[in-house]
Order: C-alpha cells, then structure tokens, then sequence
C-alpha cells in the first residue's frame, strides 16, 4: 500500500481511508477487470454466446495478465463475478442444460479459460518467432526414442498456417462441441425434472 500511494502521490493512510485493507483493493481492481468480459448475449444461440464470452474472458485475462491469479483466490463476492457467473449458469440453463450438467459445463468452461490463461501468461515464451527459436534449439536434444515428442516439437519450428485455430479457441470448441452433444443427447432422453 505504501508502494501504491507512493505511485499515486498519497500517503498509505490516504489510501485506507477509501479500502479497508489491501484484499478490498485487490477485490475492486479485479471487479473492474471482470466488468470488461463480454457476458453471454441472452438474443444469441447459446453455443455462440458462450464461445464469444469465453473468448472476451481470455483475451481480457491475457490483456490484465496479472488477473487471472487474482480471479481464483478466495474473496468475499465481487459484483462482477457474480454477474459472470450468473450469466454464463442462464445460458446453459435456459439451452437445456440441467442443473447437474450446468453445474459440470460452468467448471469444464472457467478451468479452460483460467487454466489456459494461466498457462500462456506463467510460459511467456515471447513472439511466435521466438518459439520457433526456441524449438529450434531444443529439437537436436530430443534422444530418438523420444520420436513423438521431437515431432511436436518440430510442429513449433513451423511457421503457424493461418488457417489453423489459435489454442484456445482449439480447446474451447472441444468443450462447447462436448457439451452440445451432451445437450442432444440428453433431449431424446424421457423428459425428468430440470
């Protein structure tokens, strides 16, 4: 906090007169991050609004790289989160989703988006060009034995076709395209309770 008012041209205390404690501060700034997602468009196919905010959320959490950290420490409720949450549990509820099958697609969408963030904020491996340096370099150390791995290594010497899906979205589409499979199954079931 001392560092903070520093920065700001306050002293520590000016800084505790408007934030209880440190974590209040921490929570505020993280609403403010959370607050810039796109929530799910009630007006949109279900599948497309989850996948544009799961999308907004990643590229939000790569833009504020420190957040996404932040987003999974136990806090009190932040307005924004709640919002989130909520909108994303009405979306798949109102496509048909049960409670149970809600409760496993809200954790299997918020694990990609935060653990891929996540990962690509941790390995900051630089440019697109600097990866392919790097497995460059890396490859000749690979033993033969180890043929699958030099082979993905290899794939990262390679300049990325454009027509290749981003990560992400890669991993995303596979969720989204599970749990609408889940969806159509679940729709030729007998009719429980929902």
């Amino acid at each position: 906090m001392r560092r903070l008012g520093t920065k700001l041209g306050v002293k520590a205390m000016t800084l505790y007169y408007h934030v209880g404690k440190k974590d209040d501060l921490l929570a505020s700034i993280v609403d403010i991050v959370i607050n810039e997602i796109e929530l799910p468009a009630a007006d949109l196919q279900w599948k497309i609004a989850l996948r544009r905010c799961a999308m907004s959320a990643h590229e939000v959490l790569v833009r504020h790289r420190w957040a996404a950290n932040l987003v999974l420490q136990p806090r009190g409720p932040d307005p924004a989160h709640l919002r989130y949450m909520n909108a994303v549990l009405g979306t798949l509820r109102r496509a048909g989703f049960t409670v149970e099958q809600t409760h496993h697609a809200y954790h299997a969408l918020d694990s990609h988006v935060l653990g891929f963030t996540l990962w690509e904020v941790g390995m900051n491996l630089g440019s697109e060009q600097d990866v392919r340096a790097l497995a460059a370099a890396f490859l000749p150390e690979i033993p033969p034995e180890l043929r699958y791995l030099a082979e993905h290594v290899e794939h990262h010497t390679k300049p990325r076709d454009p027509a290749e899906k981003e990560e992400f979205a890669f991993g995303l589409d596979l969720i989204l395209d599970g749990l609408e499979r889940m969806l159509d199954e679940s729709s030729r079931q007998p009719r429980t309770e929902r």
